[in-house]
């Protein structure tokens, strides 16, 4: 394919393997986000198919994190069905999720563990952190996958797309 002006700024299939097979960008080393000067956000993307929990016990971060968590049919993204139990604050306060909703993580809040309990039909979950790198300011962040991660070979791609 020949080079344009700007095709730089489009990354093709950037699926990488974690919980779920997973869209992700950041500007931290060896992501696709550091090849651009200055990317402002870490940005995941996971379709979650069964009930899992996320490695992070409580944690905090030195930025606002925001969660958008949806149903997975595209034409309706009200049409939930899974039950999702996040934890806030110090004290582990326990908020269910059951619709479609946004969760505002301020810079500094406690939050965690996140356990996916129920799914009985695929929901979508996407994360932003608002600084180019994955950090803790609280936590073990040993458990987050460092980079770069594994990413599909375009044979698995193919299977992942039914092809």
């Amino acid at each position: 394919m020949a080079e344009t002006k700007y095709g730089k700024y489009i990354i093709r299939e950037p699926l990488e393997k974690g919980l779920t097979p997973m869209l992700h960008i950041c500007g931290e080393e060896g992501c696709d986000g550091a090849k651009f000067p200055n990317f402002p956000v870490e940005v995941q993307l996971l379709c979650i198919t069964e009930p899992l929990a996320f490695p992070h016990q409580p944690h905090t971060h030195d930025a606002d994190e925001l969660f958008f968590i949806f149903g997975g049919n595209p034409k309706n993204f009200f049409e939930f069905g899974a039950e999702i139990e996040i934890s806030l604050g110090e004290e582990g306060e326990k908020h269910i999720i059951n619709s479609t909703s946004i969760v505002y993580i301020p810079k500094g809040l406690v939050h965690g563990p996140i356990v996916i309990k129920k799914v009985d039909k695929p929901v979508q979950w996407m994360h932003i952190l608002f600084t180019p790198k994955y950090d803790m300011s609280a936590g073990d962040a040993s458990l987050h996958p460092k980079h770069p991660r594994e990413r599909y070979s375009p044979e698995e791609i193919k299977k992942l797309k039914g092809r």
